[in-house]
């Protein structure tokens, strides 16, 4: 938990017991429903939750937003960024019952009342936000097609509405036919940790 506030030390004491009570929540329900491999569960803060905000380093959403998290899995980045944005809307999005079941449970448990959650393929979801994202949901070509029906014209951030992903690895082939309109940022550039040094936040304007 320390390594939230590590970077985002400036969270109010309800939005730092809404973090604190992850652990817990994500132990117990991945002990029913496996949504965080196994071995990877006691780096939730990091791997998960910290990974998560990286968005907000790179964009902080003004009051009102609507973001669409598009397979949240057992909601990440969803559910912490409903945490350190609770003026914003979200609704999280995935294909698979069991993992959407896990995300409402915990969303319910830490009183977020700023998130909706769908079993749904993102195709099916026709409403318009202002940002979409996702992490390491699938190739960047496949997730721009389904989902730039979902991006609202209207702007009221300062960044101009798109898609914005949490990816890692070589990404020059999923970058190639977006050349103008996406950028690509090192989290390196905002976590120290060793964990972030391959890791990406790619900005697709939409």
């Amino acid at each position: 938990m320390n390594i939230i506030l590590k970077y985002f030390p400036n969270i109010t004491s309800e939005q730092k017991k809404q973090f604190e009570a992850l652990y817990d929540l994500y132990v117990d329900w991945n002990s029913k429903i496996n949504v965080i491999s196994r071995k990877d569960i006691e780096n939730l803060y990091t791997h998960h939750a910290l990974h998560s905000l990286a968005i907000a380093k790179l964009i902080t959403f003004t009051d009102g937003s609507q973001i669409m998290d598009v397979g949240t899995g057992g909601g990440f980045p969803g559910i912490p960024l409903a945490i350190l944005f609770p003026k914003c809307k979200f609704l999280l999005v995935d294909s698979i019952g069991k993992k959407v079941r896990v995300a409402t449970e915990v969303a319910q448990a830490i009183g977020l009342k700023n998130v909706e959650f769908r079993h749904c393929r993102a195709e099916d979801e026709k409403r318009t936000f202002d940002f979409v994202v996702s992490r390491a949901v699938m190739p960047l070509p496949d997730l721009v097609k389904i989902v730039k029906k979902n991006v609202s014209k209207e702007q009221r951030n300062a960044l101009p509405n798109g898609i914005i992903c949490l990816k890692g690895g070589n990404l020059d082939s999923e970058l190639k036919p977006f050349k103008k309109t996406a950028e690509a940022d090192d989290l390196s550039m905002y976590f120290e940790e060793e964990y972030f040094k391959t890791k990406k936040i790619v900005y697709v304007l939409i």
